[in-house]
Order: structure tokens, then sequence, then C-alpha cells
């Protein structure tokens, strides 16, 4: 249980470190991504207006299984798509303290292809 904590605490710290560098705007918006074990969410925030321009879950594209790669690169794709239709074209990635490897990164990487600028 205290390794479970201390893991837990440990990522409070780097999305600490991480939000008190960066932040979003209503053109340069915030895109920030989070996962679980089943899921990855991720949304683009106007920090200094406190909204959410963009949101979006894998719950939406794949019912009952769990997320690999593709279904993040799809998930990278779509919020690229619904960001370029509401006219943003550049975005701050904050990935909430998480490594930016695997879904993280394909995910990112996606969106980049689909035309944001990440």
């Amino acid at each position: 249980m205290k390794e479970l904590l201390a893991k837990r605490a440990r990522l409070a710290r780097r999305k600490q470190r991480i939000r008190g560098r960066i932040s979003g705007t209503a053109t340069i918006p915030r895109l920030s991504v989070s996962k679980s074990n089943t899921a990855i969410y991720c949304q683009l925030i106007d920090d200094v207006a406190g909204k959410t321009l963009v949101s979006l879950h894998s719950k939406e594209l794949s019912k009952g299984s769990s997320v690999n790669i593709e279904v993040s690169k799809e998930i990278g794709t779509l919020l690229a798509k619904k960001a370029l239709d509401k006219n943003i074209r550049r975005v701050v990635f904050d990935r909430r303290g998480r490594v930016y490897t695997g879904r993280i990164a394909a995910l990112a990487d996606a969106a980049r292809e689909a035309g944001l600028k990440v």
C-alpha cells in the first residue's frame, strides 16, 4: 500500500511541476492527456477563461475493449479535426506527469500528422 501511495505522490508532484510551467489561452489552448488502464482522455483547455474547448475520450470509439496505440492514434486524429473545426491550429502539450511514450506519444504524433501544431 505504501508503494502505491508513494507512486501517486510522485505523479502528483510531476503534474504540479509541469502545470507550473505551461498554461493555455483561447488562441493556443492546453492539450491535456490523461490515461487509465482502460481509457485515454484528452481535452483542449483555455486556462485563462477556465473552460474546456474540445474534449474526447476513447470510450466513444471502443466499446468495452482496452485502449491500445491504434485507438490512441484515432483519438489524436479526431481531436485534431475537432480543433481545426474550431480554428485552433496550435496547442501546448500537457502530458500530466506521464512519460512521453506509448499511448501518450501516439496520440500527440497523430494530432501532429492531422494538422495540429503540438
